[in-house]
């Protein structure tokens, strides 16, 4: 996967060019609010220009170049097994859920009822089975929880259901230093969770051009404690952003170097990813569409602008805006799962499991979207050409009216050659008939009942369950 990427840029690189130079015209001249003043202290001492009357930041484009320049290009995102470890900035492109999901649909995919935090485990267990999806985000909010212990509780029920690497969203300073000591106490220790982070975290900025004091003091803590985070834009064309396709992007990507920068700044050689969360309104009626195809094609040409700093990037796609699994749904997250893919970000968020602009998840989803994902990983991995699968040796073999299916060469090649689905429907009419007529939906159904069952036995060690509850006595049971 990745030898032959990009397969689709929206933009020419004049046009990249155009976007960058008009983006940095706005870090210049225009500048961001920052809202916190430690941070306007250490962007001043760092050399940015700050106003403090104002609290407005412009960055000089030599300044600007030389706190890019100190983002590292590529960096892992750990899974605790080691099986499935992140690259960014490899040339492989990765897939995750979205976070922050407030209700859930019913396994009949007609109710929905507000999420809690059962959701969060059986979610992370979901996905733990998934082998498309290649990370988990903390999928949903627990309503019942006290805020409090918020994070605490849903990052544990993540870490104890799911080895793979998990990212997500933290309100404020207080939850995301527990999650920085409950995963340390997991490690082993803070130098151990330094070394290899199987953890992330999402802050973002507010469109347009603003980052509020608790999204900065979340920032500075993972900076300076190396926890890879992003910092990730999300404006909306029309609304928090310019109606233009061309005038978000420019707004969009400099938000979005803003929040390198300011890391950076913050700790020079600090682990973050440049976000890209842009999406548009139907301005007929003011709906918020973060599935929309020109959110598709956004987010591509994002990745075209962070590959021009050699940053990785963390975009978005696989959202739409349909209420239940259907075709609407399939057409909008294969669009664009597919075009951020063939774009080459390195990793793809919200690319699993959602519905209805990022408002309500579903486990049938989950599993759809993991097949959709694998086909799309399939398009990636692209066409291997070479003395073998060019197969001279097995035509003259078959020769004029035979066949290939007994060959050796076939045998070789069935596994590596095809991506077998496992929810799409392959058999001939009559079979299909007698097996009851099932249908992506009730198969992807099926899969996640049997998932969602397994996530009463945790991923981690018993043992380890009773310490961290004696450590952490505001951890609750599901």
């Amino acid at each position: 996967m990745g030898a032959f990427l990009p397969l689709y840029a929206p933009l020419t690189p004049e046009e990249v060019r155009q976007i960058d130079h008009t983006s940095r015209q706005v870090l210049e001249r225009v500048g961001v609010t920052v809202y916190e003043s430690s941070c306007l202290e250490t962007l001043d001492a760092a050399g940015a220009c700050v106003d403090y009357q104002t609290q407005r930041v412009r960055f000089d484009g030599d300044w600007l170049n030389a706190a890019l320049g100190s983002a590292p290009s590529q960096f892992v995102l750990y899974s605790r097994d080691g099986q499935n470890d992140i690259h960014l900035g490899d040339g492989k492109v990765y897939f995750t859920n979205g976070g922050r999901v407030f209700r859930i649909q019913d396994s009949q995919g007609r109710g929905y009822r507000y999420t809690m935090l059962r959701h969060v485990a059986r979610t992370a267990a979901l996905v733990n089975q998934l082998q498309h999806i290649n990370f988990y985000i903390v999928a949903c909010q627990a309503h019942a929880l006290k805020p409090e212990t918020y994070h605490l509780n849903d990052f544990y029920q993540a870490f104890k259901h799911t080895t793979k690497h998990v990212m997500g969203g933290c309100d404020d300073l207080d939850g995301v230093k527990q999650v920085w000591e409950l995963a340390s106490f997991i490690a082993g220790s803070e130098d151990n969770l330094r070394e290899k982070p199987f953890v992330s975290v999402i802050t973002n900025p507010v469109s347009p051009l603003t980052i509020e004091a608790k999204t900065l003091r979340v920032l500075r803590f993972c900076c300076t404690h190396g926890i890879p985070v992003t910092c990730a834009p999300a404006p909306i064309a029309g609304a928090t952003a310019p109606a233009t396709l061309g005038g978000t992007l420019v707004q969009m990507h400099a938000e979005a170097l803003a929040g390198v920068a300011i890391a950076q700044a913050l700790a020079p050689g600090a682990k973050v990813l440049y976000g890209a969360v842009p999406a548009t309104m139907d301005l007929r009626n003011m709906e918020f569409c973060l599935g929309s195809v020109e959110a598709a094609m956004m987010n591509a040409a994002a990745v075209q602008l962070a590959k021009l700093y050699n940053l990785p990037i963390y975009a978005s796609a696989g959202v739409t805006e349909a209420k239940k699994s259907d075709i609407q749904a399939g057409c909008e997250k294969t669009l664009s799962n597919l075009l951020v893919a063939m774009a080459g970000a390195d990793c793809i968020h919200l690319s699993a499991g959602i519905l209805d602009s990022g408002n309500t998840i579903s486990y049938a989803q989950y599993v759809i979207d993991n097949e959709i994902i694998g086909m799309v990983q399939r398009v990636l991995s692209g066409i291997k050409v070479d003395q073998d699968t060019l197969a001279l040796g097995a035509i003259q073999e078959a020769g004029p009216g035979g066949n290939y299916v007994v060959q050796d060469h076939t045998v070789k090649h069935m596994l590596d050659e095809f991506f077998y689905p496992a929810l799409c429907v392959r058999s001939n009419f009559d079979i299909w008939e007698a097996q009851g007529c099932p249908d992506m939906f009730t198969r992807a159904s099926d899969v996640a009942r049997q998932a969602v069952e397994g996530s009463s036995n945790p991923i981690l060690d018993a043992a380890l369950v009773h310490r961290i509850k004696t450590v952490f006595p505001g951890i609750e049971d599901v």
